[in-house]
């Protein structure tokens, strides 16, 4: 008879901020809950405009580019999360689930300090200041998915409340961009983990089963070239 321990327990989806330079992490945010679905998009970076540059056709690419690629596709992530404190009541929730949103409110957010400092050098008549710089943010699903990534959008929808207004349930529409090495530095940690990131696409790539022209209606006279 299978008894409930021998059920192993899911693993979670989260997020990690890294330190860029020592690689250590600086906090884990696991998920309450795995998001019921993903919505994943993936753009690919061709080096053509676009479209033919003659024999009838309206476009402009070059022909010569057609097959090229400019770099890593672009790739965005769209879920839900839920946070429901009711589902933790081992747990003391003196504020509700706020500490749970900041954490991830902040992830979007410089700090206090990074803008007071921006500030100072305001006043002292510095006339280019940089842009604040976030830590490196990881999105795991699983092993075979940790990516460096960064939030582009982030919806909160808070739907119950204790008696002191503190929200104790929420979901959460989460938008993230995974940073290639399009977009870091060469070097850069973040792009290091990308390029794990995209040696384990390939991996399971080469592990897939290929096809057969044969399911398909074809042989390899039908696809050849040069024939009269």
């Amino acid at each position: 008879m299978t008894r409930y321990a021998d059920i192993p327990k899911p693993i979670r989806s989260g997020i990690v901020i890294v330190d860029p330079e020592r690689g250590t992490p600086q906090r884990i945010i696991v998920l309450q809950f795995n998001p019921d679905t993903l919505e994943r998009s993936i753009s690919p970076q061709s080096a053509g405009a676009g479209g033919d540059s003659g024999g009838g056709g309206s476009g402009s690419g070059d022909r010569n580019e057609a097959l090229r690629l400019k770099g890593p596709a672009q790739e965005t992530w769209k879920f839900t999360a839920e946070i429901d404190a009711t589902d933790q009541f081992e747990v003391p929730a003196p504020d509700g689930i706020h500490p749970h949103l900041a954490v991830l409110e902040m992830l979007v957010q410089p700090t206090t300090a990074q803008l007071r400092a921006a500030s100072h050098l305001s006043k002292k008549g510095t006339i280019e200041i940089s842009p604040i710089e976030m830590p490196l943010t990881l999105f795991t699903w699983g092993s075979k998915r940790v990516m460096p990534v960064r939030l582009t959008e982030l919806s909160v929808n808070e739907s119950a409340f204790d008696v002191n207004l503190n929200p104790i349930r929420a979901s959460l529409s989460i938008g993230m961009k995974v940073l290639t090495v399009s977009d870091l530095p060469a070097g850069h940690r973040g792009a290091e983990l990308y390029l794990a990131h995209l040696a384990q696409k390939e991996r399971l790539a080469g592990a897939a089963r290929g096809g057969a022209l044969g399911a398909m209606g074809l042989n390899s006279g039908d696809i050849g070239v040069g024939r009269a």
